[in-house]
């Protein structure tokens, strides 16, 4: 009984504040009248009073001793008013401050806002694709190629966190992010976007070519402008995400060639296919924080399509494998090898959609890591050698001229 009071009595203090101080003070005040050294020396029960939720009244917490009846006593070892520096040392840490950055971090923390491990990946994807194009190797073009898809990456990256820190404030997954945590303030972060997509662009268009740097310029629109609003209206977002990880490839043959043959879109077909059950497999372990957080994936509202989206595509996987040597990007040889790769990753896909548990999505995820950069070094040591195609063009423009050119050699020879 004298519990439930006691509870009642926590309640009364965190919803009227006055009134559980004037409660308690009288309390006290009682207690101290009618206790004695000999009654205090008897033998008692120790009792702590608690509140129903010690963690929301953590702050406001305060415990009571009187003398109930003889024998059994509720004691207190603390009494924390509002006015006590305690707890004004809290309501201060509720209020808000200046965010400080910490200069000593400042390169990991770029690092984590334009998310590096993806950009690498985004750079290791346009130097395949540079690489497959059938024109010779130019360093400088290469470098800056790489490094200004890297730079327009890193931009698209910021400016989606800096969209996106409401809702990662409620995911595990991504909770821990910088403008979450207050390491950069958002106008640093949309500063650094800002320098990074103006750098990158410019290298893109001054050191290699319009084309490359028209692409760049899509996908940051794309990533930033449709891709991260629309994740929070369609699951059709899944499908413009395949589409910004299938331009890198493009960027890198774009960069190379300067055109868009058709042999340019293998690379970018199997990344985009290669999206889905990667995808998949990782956002079906991840439904919680993606419902809470409002998120309109695959995984939350049809988890029927997800299953079957990520099956699929590791069987267009299978087939744009085999369209590469008929498009003159890689030998036959590529084909026969991909065979075993691709089946086994349409085997584990087959696993998540029949079984469609953590451990069947958490084995195709993991194996999707694999997957995609043996493929790309198959793709590279099986490189069909074309004559550049240049090259080719040099030689139809200037055999007209040497037609010529032996003509009146002939005409002098004959005089």
């Amino acid at each position: 009984m004298m519990y439930i009071v006691l509870s009642s009595v926590w309640k009364a203090q965190y919803k009227f504040p006055r009134f559980g101080q004037a409660f308690c003070t009288a309390i006290l005040n009682y207690s101290n009248k009618v206790s004695s050294p000999t009654s205090a020396a008897s033998t008692s029960t120790s009792v702590v009073a608690k509140p129903p939720d010690s963690t929301v009244l953590k702050s406001r917490s305060f415990e009571i001793t009187t003398k109930l009846q003889p024998g059994i006593t509720v004691t207190s070892d603390t009494f924390t008013p509002r006015s006590s520096p305690k707890h004004r040392l809290v309501a201060e840490d509720k209020q808000w401050h200046e965010l400080r950055t910490d200069y000593s971090k400042l390169i990991q923390h770029y690092f984590m806002l334009s998310k590096i491990r993806l950009t690498c990946l985004v750079v290791m994807t346009t130097m395949a694709g540079y690489a497959l194009a059938p024109e010779p190797l130019s360093l400088t073009t290469f470098v800056l190629c790489s490094v200004g898809t890297g730079l327009v990456s890193c931009a698209a990256n910021s400016i989606n966190q800096f969209f996106e820190v409401p809702f990662d404030s409620q995911m595990a997954r991504t909770k821990n992010r910088v403008l979450v945590r207050g390491f950069l303030t958002p106008l640093h972060a949309l500063t650094f976007a800002a320098a990074c997509s103006v750098m990158g662009l410019s290298a893109l268009y001054w050191g290699v070519n319009g084309l490359t740097a028209a692409l760049g310029a899509t996908n940051l629109v794309l990533y930033t402008l449709v891709y991260t609003p629309m994740k929070r209206i369609s699951i059709l977002n899944t499908w413009v995400g395949a589409v910004v990880g299938a331009i890198p490839p493009l960027m890198g043959w774009a960069g190379c060639a300067g055109t868009l043959e058709s042999g340019a879109w293998i690379l970018p077909g199997i990344l985009y296919a290669w999206q889905f059950p990667h995808f998949n497999a990782l956002s079906w372990n991840l439904r919680p924080d993606y419902s809470r957080a409002g998120y309109r994936m695959m995984s939350v509202t049809n988890p029927d399509l997800c299953r079957q989206t990520a099956l699929r595509y590791t069987g267009a996987l299978l087939v744009l494998s085999c369209l590469a040597p008929v498009l003159e990007v890689t030998t036959w040889l590529f084909a026969v090898g991909s065979i075993p790769l691709n089946a086994y990753f349409m085997y584990l896909a087959w696993q998540f959609h029949q079984y469609s548990d953590s451990g069947t999505s958490r084995r195709l995820f993991h194996f999707s890591l694999i997957h995609l950069p043996v493929l790309m070094v198959m793709m590279l040591l099986t490189k069909k050698q074309r004559s550049p195609t240049s090259n080719r063009n040099d030689a139809d423009e200037v055999s007209p001229n040497r037609c010529l050119q032996i003509e009146e050699t002939s005409l002098i020879c004959s005089k």
